[in-house]
């Protein structure tokens, strides 16, 4: 794994703050709607949390696992969601999973255009599949009302791009780094903060924070938390705020 001598704080903590960001983004949302602060804070949990999920995709012993677990939650979510208030709206997680998928694509060209044995055909293949997978991602954002649209899917990818197979030349395998990464999401970031407007531009300030990030994962494994952690802190605003008006 790349560590960032510079940086202290590993992934469990970011998704910590991450998730403590996103409380108070939500609970603005719900019971203190008035209260543009608690928006404005919450704009810095997301790109952590894209960030985090190209490190997931970069690490994971089992990349169909990583991807089809946050695809099913993604799923019961929405299920839940639709019976709960009918809403139709794409949720964060169903953002990612389209995220992961172009990913995953992504690596595949980058496999196949860094390696010698690879005929040039399989190459061109290559592309055109990371190609149809943005192309697919966008359609699908047209049609469907996913969070933060195309450029919140591209974020992760965006973030991803430095990220090289062993078969990539030395010169380019000094770009595999979390500082580099941090400034590619940035770039995604600027152009999702521009394309929605409003007070996304405050997201950008989540760029510092991840600089800060160590490239460890923790002590702990608590992936499962986070996964909790989502619709249940949901659940528990939605409670509050239904008792409260």
């Amino acid at each position: 794994m790349t560590n960032n001598k510079l940086g202290f704080l590993n992934g469990n903590a970011l998704k910590i703050i991450a998730a403590v960001l996103m409380f108070i983004d939500h609970m603005g949302m719900l019971l203190f709607p008035g209260i543009r602060l608690f928006r404005i804070i919450g704009r810095l949990s997301m790109p952590i949390f894209a960030f985090m999920i190209a490190e997931g995709c970069k690490y994971t012993k089992n990349k169909l696992r990583y991807l089809l677990t946050i695809s099913v939650l993604a799923l019961i979510y929405q299920i839940a969601y639709y019976i709960y208030d009918g809403s139709t709206y794409m949720c964060i997680l169903v953002t990612f999973s389209l995220s992961i998928i172009m990913i995953y694509a992504l690596n595949f060209f980058k496999e196949a255009f860094f390696s010698k044995e690879t005929p040039i055909y399989t190459k061109v293949l290559a592309a055109l599949l990371f190609l149809l997978s943005v192309a697919g991602t966008y359609i699908f954002t047209r049609f469907f009302r996913v969070d933060y649209t195309i450029y919140g899917c591209m974020l992760p990818v965006f973030a991803s791009l430095p990220h090289l197979p062993k078969s990539a030349p030395p010169v380019l395998k000094r770009l595999d780094c979390i500082p580099v990464s941090v400034i590619t999401l940035g770039i995604g970031l600027f152009i999702l903060s521009y394309r929605l407007g409003g007070i996304q531009m405050y997201s950008m300030l989540s760029l510092p924070l991840l600089f800060l990030y160590s490239g460890k994962r923790g002590k702990y494994k608590m992936k499962y938390f986070f996964y909790i952690f989502y619709p249940a802190h949901l659940l528990l605003l939605e409670a509050i705020a239904l008792l409260r008006y």
